[in-house]
């Protein structure tokens, strides 16, 4: 999008949503707790990252999360990057989750669909029975406080017991997508020693069985520490050899409790996309995600009982531990565990009754470039929200939108990150929607466009950073025992100021628009791959030397092209790429096969040994090189050349 600004207004809040929205009753609620009018977003948004403490106090107050906190207790130090949040209070995620505000014992909170088994309806009850038989037996297994349990699992209920028995402990939970393959998920898993391995013996994609029952072992010797593996029969009923069953795991009933922990104790570990090397193991807190979670769901998102949040995404995505959460707030949700096609998400859209539905920005384009129509396939009247985040969504999916999808749902296309497992910048119930640009910087979120100095603007592309604290950024970095690696990461640039990575542009009304990031995430059906993870495959065949890989999303794009130096006397034949794919589908994951591999002679890097991915892919865009790339900073300037559009 290139820090373009656009005019065009496509959706305007309704003239009752002080009235009918969740934010609207909660700015009229703060205004009289603040003694002063915070009805409008800009005002509200200033109280937010002006007064912190008493923002987030009245945040924590507002849904129930515990008792009111002075505001001078909530915020006790907010120098960054180890700021103190809330030092005399006690949390626990599964507890407040459990809480469902608003929801019946027999209300349907979870409606499950999958390729692979039946659709399955669960009730709040049966989650809170499920949890406490799994919270006893992973007891049994000797998991306590501070112990570990990974999931390789898909986006089912049974994955958020295993989170919320987990959490109910002071256990630590982590979660990769089944379609990662063994080396994807030992490069994460490995690096937080799990006690407890949790997994299914494969599952269907579409119309195609996957097995995983040989990779399963594979991972389970990779794993020294690993003391317990249990099978969750998904693809077949057959159990391998060694561990214990799902079902055996819950055989035996028990109370559902709830461990007291500190506010920044671990509740989960979500790993970084592995661009630059092993994935970042990130921490997050019981109290930072049930804060944030209930701000964003309940207020910008305008969650509550009676609704269903459908995020399409996988259990290796932040948006899984993200759509989960809508419990905090009362709302149920819709889990999908399969192959999206340009018409099956909107018809489930219907079918479920579904009353939000998020996506990624390819998935909208992709739909646009099939002409496909989704108001005349499925009935989206309960639609109230539709929402776009994994990558910048352009102007012509705004249009498309609001011309194949809806006239009424508001459009929240959202960005953040993994990092802090939520989006920054997004939408409200009470902002209106321009056309290609984020509406609105959310709620409690200090985001800022600094030039290279650290200077803020409006108005111009520059770094996005966060000058304030979020109770939702990590506790840390997994191994990061002094916060070395930690502060390195996000802290370095602008010395106790976050910085992203993004390129942001904020408009004078309070809009956004992301014009991308400087490191390079390939996306694909809602799982993320790191091109780290991507070259340690493809560079493990004999025949490949180096290579580099691209990920266009840009309009209706969504291409993946491979580029490969091979080895003397290697050419690319028709076998050579046979291989390729193969071991891509089988040691990494099958969604990120390569639409096309190219043949080069070299791949460039620079001095310091780097493949400039960024300023490739400029370049095969159009930009001429010396834009896009110092010369000077390059090992080897003339690997460029076969990387220009107009080659011969």
């Amino acid at each position: 999008m290139g820090g373009k600004v656009t005019t065009e207004v496509l959706w305007i809040p309704p003239s009752d949503a002080a009235e009918t929205t969740n934010i609207g009753r909660y700015s009229q609620w703060l205004s009289k707790r603040a003694g002063t009018d915070l009805t409008s977003y800009p005002a509200l948004w200033q109280y937010s990252v002006d007064q912190i403490g008493p923002f987030w106090g009245s945040i924590w107050e507002y849904f129930h999360i515990g008792e009111p906190v002075a505001d001078h207790r909530v915020l006790t130090d907010e120098t960054m990057p180890f700021p103190v949040w809330f030092p005399d209070q006690s949390v626990n995620y599964a507890k407040n989750m459990l809480a469902a505000p608003g929801v019946a014992d027999d209300d349907v909170i979870i409606k499950s669909y999958s390729d692979t088994r039946e659709a399955e309806e669960w009730t709040l009850a049966e989650l809170r029975d499920a949890v406490a038989r799994c919270r006893t037996g992973l007891k049994k297994l000797g998991v306590d406080r501070g112990d570990r349990v990974a999931a390789w699992m898909p986006n089912i209920p049974e994955t958020l017991v295993l989170l919320l028995a987990s959490a109910s402990l002071g256990a630590v939970f982590s979660s990769c997508a089944p379609e990662f393959g063994p080396r994807a998920v030992l490069d994460r898993i490995q690096q937080i020693e799990p006690k407890v391995l949790v997994t299914v013996d494969g599952y269907r994609y579409g119309r195609k069985d996957i097995s995983r029952v040989d990779q399963v072992a594979e991972v389970k010797a990779g794993l020294p520490g690993l003391q317990h593996v249990v099978h969750l029969p998904y693809l077949t009923s057959e159990v391998p050899d060694g561990g214990s069953t799902w079902d055996q795991l819950l055989s035996e009933a028990g109370p559902l409790e709830f461990a007291e922990l500190t506010f920044e104790h671990p509740l989960y570990v979500l790993f970084s996309s592995g661009t630059t090397g092993l994935p970042k193991a990130i921490i997050h807190s019981h109290g930072g995600i049930i804060l944030e979670h209930a701000k964003a769901l309940g207020l910008h998102h305008n969650l509550g009982p009676g609704d269903l949040f459908f995020w399409f995404t996988t259990t290796g995505w932040m948006m899984w531990n993200y759509q989960v959460s809508s419990l905090l707030v009362g709302s149920g949700m819709v889990m999908f565990d399969g192959a999206p096609t340009v018409t099956n998400m909107w018809e489930l859209v219907e079918e479920s009754g579904t009353t939000f539905f998020g996506t990624s920005a390819p998935y909208l384009m992709a739909c646009r470039k099939a002409e496909v129509t989704p108001k005349d396939i499925a009935d989206l009247s309960k639609l109230h929200g539709i929402g776009s985040t994994g990558a910048p969504l352009p102007a012509d999916g705004f249009d498309y939108v609001y011309s194949h999808i809806t006239q009424t749902a508001q459009l929240q296309s959202i960005s953040g990150g993994t990092d802090l497992c939520t989006g920054f910048v997004g939408g409200a119930p009470t902002v209106p929607v321009w056309r290609g640009e984020i509406s609105a910087r959310c709620l409690g979120a200090r985001v800022e466009s600094y030039d290279s100095v650290g200077d803020p603007g409006i108005g111009r592309e520059g770094e996005l950073v966060i000058t304030k604290p979020m109770p939702c950024m990590p506790v840390g970095l997994w191994g990061d025992a002094q916060g070395l690696m930690y502060e390195t990461t996000y802290y370095l640039d602008f010395p106790g100021i976050w910085r992203h990575g993004d390129w942001i542009t904020i408009t004078e009304r309070g809009s956004c628009v992301i014009s991308g990031r400087s490191d390079a995430t390939l996306n694909r059906g809602g799982v993320r791959m790191g091109t780290a993870e991507f070259y340690a495959v493809v560079e493990n065949i004999d025949e490949v030397a180096d290579s580099l890989v691209v990920h266009f999303t840009e309009d209706d794009a969504d291409d993946l092209v491979l580029f490969v130096a091979l080895a003397d006397g290697a050419t690319l034949t028709d076998d050579l790429e046979k291989s390729i794919r193969a071991n891509l589908k089988n040691n990494l994951s099958p969604r990120h096969l390569p639409d096309r591999i190219e043949q080069v002679n070299a791949i460039p890097r620079t001095l310091s040994g780097k493949k400039v991915e960024v300023p490739v892919k400029k370049i095969l865009l159009g930009t001429p090189p010396e834009e896009a790339v110092s010369m000077d900073s390059l090992a080897n300037p003339d690997a460029l050349r076969d990387f220009f559009p107009d080659k011969k």
